[in-house]
C-alpha cells in the first residue's frame, strides 16, 4: 500500500522555537484542537477500511472507561461543524462529502471514521495497582510502531517500556503533566521522524525499524492533550501528517537545516 502524503505540513515541530526544544510544550485551545488537512479524504477512507476489517487491532474499550467515551464522543461532535462537517439528527457528511451514520452505542468506531486523529483515553488506573495514569481506550489507525493491543490498560512507564529514555523520573514528569491538564486549555506538542513506513505501521514491541537518514519521507505526529469537564479524563489525540521533503514551506526547510531531525538509530 502506498504512503499517503500530505501536500504541505500544517505544523512542523522544529520550526517553532516553541516546539524545537524540550520540553517542546504549548498551550492549544478547543478551536483549535482537531484539524482537517489535505489529506483527509485518503486518510478517512483507510481509517474506514481499518476499523470494518481490523477492528479488535485499531479498537479498545474498558468498561470503567464508556462514560469518558461517550462524554468524547459528545465533546468532539460539537466541534466538527466549525471544521466544515454538516451535523444532522442521525448522521453527520464530512468535508470529504461522506455521509457517517451517527452511533452513540459505539462511540469509538464512530469518531474514527469522522476525524483523521487517532483518540486513546488516560485515565486514573481503575484496578488501583498504579498511581500512573492508563490507556483505558482508543481508536488507534495510524501508530508508528506500537500496537493498542499491546498497550491497552497499561500504564505511561510500561507503555513506554521498550524506549530506554523513558525513565521512571520521565514518567514521574509526564504523570504531573497529566495530572496539571485543565479543562479547555489544551497542551500541543510534536514528533519529526524520517521514514519509509506505511500511515498505518503497527510494531510489536522489540520490533525496532528506524527511518535513516535516506528515508523519503517526513512523518509529524501533532499530539494534544485535552481534558474532558465531566468525567475529568484526558484525550490524547495525534494527528499524523506525512510528506516528502519537497513539501515543506521554505520556512519549515530553512529552520529543518538548523534544527535538523534527530534520528533513532
Amino acid at each position: 500500500m502506498d504512503t499517503i502524503l500530505q501536500t504541505s505540513l500544517s505544523f512542523a515541530p522544529w520550526a517553532d522555537p516553541r516546539t524545537n526544544r524540550l520540553p517542546g510544550i504549548v498551550p492549544v485551545t478547543m478551536e483549535e484542537w482537531l484539524e482537517v488537512d489535505s489529506a483527509f479524504a485518503a486518510q478517512m477512507a483507510l481509517r474506514e477500511h481499518l476499523i470494518a476489517t481490523k477492528p479488535q487491532e485499531v479498537m479498545a474499550l474498558h468498561d470503567s472507561a464508556r462514560p469518558a467515551a461517550d462524554e468524547m464522543y459528545r465533546v468532539i461532535l460539537e466541534r466538527l461543524p466549525a471544521l466544515g462537517y454538516e451535523v444532522g439528527e442521525g448522521s453527520v457528511t464530512r468535508p470529504d462529502g461522506v455521509t457517517v451514520a451517527l452511533d452513540a452505542s459505539d462511540p469509538l468506531a464512530t469518531l474514527g471514521r469522522l476525524v483523521q486523529c487517532d483518540l486513546c483515553l488516560m485515565q486514573p488506573d481503575p484496578t488501583g495497582q498504579t498511581e500512573e495514569s492508563v490507556l483505558t481506550g482508543g481508536v488507534l489507525c495510524f501508530p508508528s510502531g506500537w500496537r493498542l493491543p499491546q498497550k491497552f490498560m497499561m500504564p505511561m512507564l510500561r507503555i513506554h517500556l521498550p524506549i530506554e529514555k523513558y525513565t521512571p523520573e520521565l514518567a514521574m514528569r509526564v504523570q504531573r503533566l497529566l495530572d496539571g491538564v485543565q479543562v479547555g486549555r489544551g497542551l500541543m506538542r510534536g514528533t519529526a521522524s524520517r521514514s519509509d513506513a506505511p500511515l498505518a505501521d503497527p510494531r510489536s514491541e522489540g520490533e525496532y525499524v528506524h527511518g535513516s537518514r535516506g528515508s523519503r519521507f517526513i512523518r509529524v505526529e501533532r499530539q494534544c492533550l485535552i481534558r474532558l469537564p465531566e468525567t475529568r479524563a484526558v484525550v490524547f489525540s495525534i494527528h499524523t501528517q506525512i510528506v516528502e521533503p519537497s513539501a515543506l514551506s521554505p520556512h519549515q526547510a530553512q529552520t529543518l537545516e538548523e534544527f535538523p531531525i534527530r534520528l533513532a538509530d
